[in-house]
């Protein structure tokens, strides 16, 4: 989990604030400065935001509330309290706690125009807030023990059974009298058993006050006291996230899941990768059609190829299997009259032999092969011929015509190894 920055406005001056940041368990990273709202911003930017507001404007108690939870919970809260309210329930902003085992569940009650104060002022700043706490939430709480927290003219008490309180701590004796008038409310008609007292304060409280507390030892069965180097916001640190602490961010102003931080956060990565795997399809969609527009080209020349290689079948369908069972059977003998291939090298050996000549086009077919062929003259025609008897061949003209200033004509070739028909 990322770390937490500790904002504490003040009470006295909402343009002075103080601040720390610290890690999940509450130890202190940097320690507490103090200054504007807006010097605290560049330490938000990676960190969990929380907000300590003055006690003395927010409401610490509990109410008797079903065990129910989240919205249906808080619209029961107004009308639980209403009656111990002065102001206007719709003024009014409520947050509930943890339910307590006595089966009371602590609310926080603020003015709504305070809380949209504070949020207005964070968001002048550019500042998002996870949780705003009443500070006097965060006093921690010790097992048969009165906490007090004394912080120059207050002193917040607690104790585990009752909601804090905070006082002025002039006279000291009048704030732990209503301390003990709050115990008796909870456990009405019992003697409260005798508690120890558990002081907090930064050195210069404790010095100035001192005495008045050394008056006080009769009153406690003790009192140990433990001074804050880092003042109060150190301790408060302490208790982010605890059950025992309200967050006054629910209902309409509840903070958005980590769930939507991590993803705005890694929203222009995902839009990046997004685009990359568009990109990405449409190159290989692209390719595809292409590589299919070239299949369709290559299938439409195979096609006029098969019309000229095999003119006894016009038919195009098929055309490779045909044309790969055609170089099947022409890699073979042929049948009895010869292969092809034999009878293209001698072809290839008379066109050498009378260079004059041109071959038009041919036929091979059970062995014989049938030449179309274009020379100057009758006599170049029959030099052809005879080039492919003296190779061992069978050559016979079949038909001759002149036509313009050139001779065209037809010849059989037959291989004298066998008996092929034409």
């Amino acid at each position: 989990m990322a770390d937490w920055l500790l904002i504490r406005l003040s009470s006295t001056s909402p343009s002075e604030v103080s601040w720390l940041a610290c890690n999940e368990a509450g130890q202190i990273v940097l320690p507490p400065q103090s200054g504007s709202l807006d010097q605290a911003v560049p330490l938000a930017a990676s960190r969990r935001v929380a907000v300590l507001v003055p006690s003395d404007q927010v409401l610490l108690t509990d109410a008797q509330l079903p065990a129910k939870s989240g919205a249906k919970l808080l619209q029961m809260v107004p009308y639980a309290l209403e009656e111990q309210l002065a102001e206007d329930v719709e003024d009014l902003h409520f947050a509930v706690g943890v339910r307590a085992d006595s089966g009371r569940t602590p609310v926080a009650v603020v003015a709504r125009s305070a809380l949209a104060a504070w949020l207005a002022e964070l968001q002048r700043a550019g500042i998002n807030a996870n949780a705003i706490y009443a500070e006097a939430s965060l006093v921690p709480t010790t097992p048969g023990q009165l906490t007090a927290l004394l912080d120059g003219p207050d002193i917040t008490l607690r104790h585990a059974a009752a909601t804090p309180v905070v006082v002025p701590s002039e006279p000291i004796d009048t704030a732990f009298d209503l301390a003990d008038v709050q115990r008796n409310d909870v456990l009405p008609g019992l003697e409260p058993p005798p508690l120890g007292l558990l002081l907090y304060a930064a050195q210069h409280d404790w010095a100035q006050r001192q005495q008045d507390f050394e008056a006080l030892r009769s009153r406690f069965t003790n009192i140990k006291v433990q001074l804050l180097p880092n003042g109060p916001v150190a301790l408060l640190a302490q208790q982010l996230g605890s059950a025992s602490a309200i967050n006054l961010l629910q209902g309409q102003h509840a903070p958005k899941s980590d769930t939507s931080a991590n993803w705005r956060a890694w929203r222009w990565a995902a839009l990046l990768a997004g685009v990359l795997f568009t990109v990405h399809v449409g190159a290989k969609t692209y390719e595809l059609l292409r590589l299919k527009k070239a299949e369709t080209s290559l299938d439409s020349a195979l096609a006029d190829v098969v019309r000229q290689a095999m003119p006894d079948d016009p038919s195009v369908r098929n055309a490779r299997q045909r044309v790969e069972q055609r170089l099947l059977a022409v890699r073979g003998t042929g049948g009895s009259g010869g292969s092809m291939l034999s009878a293209l090298g001698a072809l290839a050996n008379a066109q050498g032999s009378v260079p004059a000549a041109s071959v038009k086009g041919f036929t091979f077919r059970d062995g014989t092969m049938e030449l179309r062929v274009t020379a100057p003259d009758a006599a170049s025609l029959d030099a052809v011929a005879q080039q492919f008897n003296a190779n061992g061949w069978q050559a016979q003209l079949l038909s001759g015509n002149a036509s313009g200033a050139t001779y065209q004509g037809r010849i059989e070739v037959k291989s004298l190894a066998g008996g092929g028909q034409s």
